[in-house]
């Protein structure tokens, strides 16, 4: 049995506390482990493939789908983050973003694109991944747009929500705007940031440090392992998140 995509004995004993006990239908068959689930979920997330496509191994697509919407909608994922991320690098964070090309199959949902985070970019239509990341590269806070969405917008936005209090802020030229290098300044923050060609006073930033940067662009790597991230095909912007959220978690279990 290929086993590949399935979560490890040591990384299960770290987070299988926090996952709600599973519910025995009433007259029904015994419920179906967490585990078992949770691995369906992984090769849904690694391979790509529709639900419909769950090999016979695993619970039937449907429960399995269930299961995976409930956990999002309860806000797990997000409480499980939470806890695998709490011994993060505080020395620095970095920002970044990359493009995700929509499938056919991942546009049409209800509310339109702007409501689902899908836009159209040069590439066609597009989902833009926003991330933060501390100084090992590990995730901590992303945030979805549509690809047109410029950097700087959803960065502020970001960067707002976090403790950056003599933090070093790493990111490229697209971050440098007057607002964001405001916002960093009132909080303490040391910027390492190139500046923009049109600036006619360019602030100094550590070059050797910049170079650190990369590890954003890793973690944007790791996550497009999973065929369900490199391509969007899910419709609805908040299911394509918990997606994320659960290769993030992945990522810090590793």
């Amino acid at each position: 049995m290929n086993t590949r995509y399935e979560i490890k004995d040591d990384e299960w004993q770290r987070i299988k506390d926090l996952f709600p006990p599973e519910r025995k239908p009433q007259g029904g068959r015994p419920a179906i482990d967490n585990r078992h689930m949770l691995n369906a979920m992984l090769w849904v997330a690694r391979s790509g493939a529709p639900w419909r496509d769950l090999p016979d191994r695993y619970p039937h697509w449907k429960s399995v789908y269930t299961r995976f919407r409930r956990w999002q909608k309860a806000g797990i994922w997000d409480q499980v983050l939470k806890h695998v991320s709490q011994e993060q690098d505080d020395e620095s964070v970095m920002i970044d973003s990359t493009i995700i090309r929509v499938h056919q199959h991942g546009s049409g949902a209800k509310g339109g694109p702007a409501k689902q985070a899908i836009g159209r970019s040069r590439g066609g239509l597009s989902t833009k991944i926003h991330g933060v990341v501390d100084a090992l590269g590990n995730p901590l806070r992303f945030e979805l747009t549509g690809g047109q969405a410029h950097d700087s917008v959803k960065g502020y936005d970001l960067l707002r929500t976090l403790k950056l209090t003599k933090k070093q802020v790493l990111a490229d030229r697209a971050y440098d705007t007057n607002a964001i290098r405001a916002l960093l300044d009132k909080q303490q923050a040391i910027p390492v940031i190139p500046s923009k060609k049109n600036r006619h006073v360019r602030p100094e930033y550590d070059r050797d440090l910049y170079k650190e940067r990369h590890l954003v662009e890793c973690f944007f790597n790791k996550v497009k392992h999973y065929r369900r991230l490199a391509t969007r095909y899910d419709k609805l912007a908040c299911t394509f998140k918990a997606f994320l959220t659960l290769a993030s978690i992945m990522i810090w279990l590793a």
